[in-house]
Formats: structure tokens, sequence, C-alpha cells
């Protein structure tokens, strides 16, 4: 369970063998209790903006946190992973970055969007995957190892690919300094993430033992950074509230509805189909929130605060639909 943008994830993701480790425990609980958290830290910043609003610097270090976080519950075994089935992890990374920016693009044009907003919304979908999209996986009874293996490739490539992408389709809305972005992402992304691999590998297991510490770490940090972001809008949220929850609950539910479809159009079996339709519907939104914050306008980055809370609920129905559905014990690590 893997990225950022709501809980951490915790390391040994379950195989559908045997019950998870407490740290899986923990990311699940997180992953419950992690709208809430979210909705309670909008409602601060919307309440009380003047509380939060003079922090808005403050958004990349506490993504830097949720990044490090991340790194510490990686381990060598997920890059080996994306190594045993490389042109099925490539078909999810495509999917991803092909189908959420190309959406974005598209409900910025049929919505009519401000140009903030739809920059914005076209940038949650350049990001790569979000974190609870390995956690809701294993929920669902979907294939974890594949969720993990295009979670974890699609974090490391998003200096590369965010930035264009986000360049191509937002640029007619908002100038875009793609140059800078990927000076950005690599010092709140990269950096952090490999600090926190770096930590796990030379600590060994004294971080172990904290590691069920992390999904909470995560979500507090995911919900300052909703506070300050809707803190910095929140006379703008009162009037372009429906609109930004219609473009946040259509971009989520279409990405997840075609991320499935190409799961099974690609012949991959249903326990991967379902970590496809996550790894595509479920967006790294706390980045896009810090990038849309530091290139935009707080605005800008309305729609990553309320897809941080959209894709996590529903994710978790979606996720206990499908586990209802499928067969008992079904679901595979890879």
């Amino acid at each position: 369970m893997r990225n950022s943008q709501s809980p951490a994830p915790a390391t040994g993701s379950p195989t559908g063998t045997g019950g998870p480790a407490p740290a899986d425990r923990a990311a699940r609980r997180a992953v419950t209790v992690f709208p809430l958290l979210v909705i309670a830290a909008g409602l601060a910043g919307l309440l009380s903006p003047g509380t939060f609003s003079g922090y808005g610097t403050d958004v990349p270090y506490l993504l830097g946190v949720v990044m490090f976080c991340m790194g510490l519950t990686m381990s060598l075994e997920d890059f080996r992973g994306v190594a045993r089935r490389p042109w099925v992890v490539l078909l999810g990374l495509t999917a991803h970055y092909v189908i959420m920016p190309g959406l974005g693009w598209l409900l910025a044009h049929l919505l009519h969007l401000s140009p903030a907003l739809a920059a914005g919304v076209i940038l949650v979908g350049c990001a790569p995957s979000g974190t609870a999209s390995n956690v809701v996986t294993y929920l669902a009874r979907g294939d974890v190892a594949l969720s993990v293996s295009v979670a974890t490739v699609s974090t490391v490539l998003a200096p590369l690919l965010t930035p264009p992408l986000t360049l191509l389709l937002a640029g007619e809305y908002l100038p875009v300094d793609a140059g800078s972005m990927v000076t950005d992402i690599l010092k709140t992304v990269l950096l952090p993430v490999v600090a926190g691999l770096l930590v796990r590998l030379l600590a060994g297991h004294r971080v172990e033992r904290v590691l069920g510490a992390m999904p909470w770490l995560s979500s507090l940090a995911i919900a300052a950074i909703v506070a300050v972001v809707v803190a910095g809008s929140a006379d703008a949220l009162k009037s372009a509230a429906g609109t930004v929850l219609l473009a946040v609950v259509l971009h989520n539910g279409c990405g997840l509805a075609l991320g499935y479809c190409c799961g099974l159009l690609g012949r991959l079996g249903r326990p991967a189909s379902r970590a496809m339709a996550f790894e595509v519907g479920m967006q790294n939104s706390g980045l896009a929130a810090s990038l849309a914050t530091a290139h935009f306008s707080p605005l800008a980055a309305l729609p990553a605060a309320v897809f941080s809370v959209w894709h996590n609920i529903s994710g978790a129905l979606v996720a206990a639909w499908m586990a209802r559905r499928a067969p008992h014990g079904a679901g595979a690590a890879g």
C-alpha cells in the first residue's frame, strides 16, 4: 500500500493467504478513518480560514512528510515485482497516464470550468496513483502486487510525466512552468521517497516497529494540506462547491470504470482488473494540491482537496461491492 494522498502503505502487502500484518491492519483502519479526518480538516479550513490560510508555503513540506512515510514502507521487493511482469505494469502505467489526464481535459471542456478549476482538475488527472489504491485493492480481493508495482512506478516517473502532461493539457487555461514543476516534484516526491527507502534499508528492523504509525502520520499531513487549501479559497468554494464535486465524482468514477475495462481488455483476469481500476481511478491528490498551490492558485487546488476525500469514499464502496462478488479466497499478490 503505497503512495501519497491518503494513508501511507504498510509493507508486506497481503497475499490472500493468512491474515494481514499489523501494519496492514493499521493501514486499513487509517483508510476507513481518513475521509472523516479530511472532511473535518476541510470544514475547519472553511469555517476558520484565517487559522490556516497563512500556511500555504508549508504545503510542499507536508507532502514531503507523506512521501517520506511512503518510502519507509517500500522495499526492494516492490521493484522486483515490476521486473516479473513488465508488460502488465506498463499497461497499468499507460492506462493511468492516458485515461486520467484525458478525462480531466474532457471534463474541463464539457463542464465549462473556469481556467483555475480546469487546470486543477487536469493536474489531478496528471498526478501519479494514490496511496490508498493498494489497501483498497486488497479489500476488493484484487492483485495487490500489481497495484503496488504500478503505484511505485507511477510515482517514480511522476517528475518525467506529470509536468509535460500538465503543460500539454492545461496550458490552454493557465501558464505552466513545466521545468519548475519538475524541480518541485523531485524535491517533494522523489527525494523524500528515496530517503525513506534508504532509511528502511539501513535501519532494518527498527523501522518495522514504527510502520503501523505511518498511515496515521500520512493521514494527518494530508488533512493539514486540505485544511490549508480550503482556507485559501474558502469564499470561492461556497459558490463553486457543486461544480467541483461533480467534476471530481465524474473524474474518479469514469477512471475506476475505464481502468477495470482496460484490465479485462488486456485479458489480465478479474483480480488484476480490480487492481487496474484503483490504480487508474485513484490519484495522488496531495501532490496535485501542492503543485496547484505553488504554480496556479488556491482555487486551482480545490479539485485536489475534494478528490482527497471522495476517492477514498468511492474506493472503499467499490471495493466492498467487488469483494462481495468475488469468489471466496479470490485475489492474488502475484
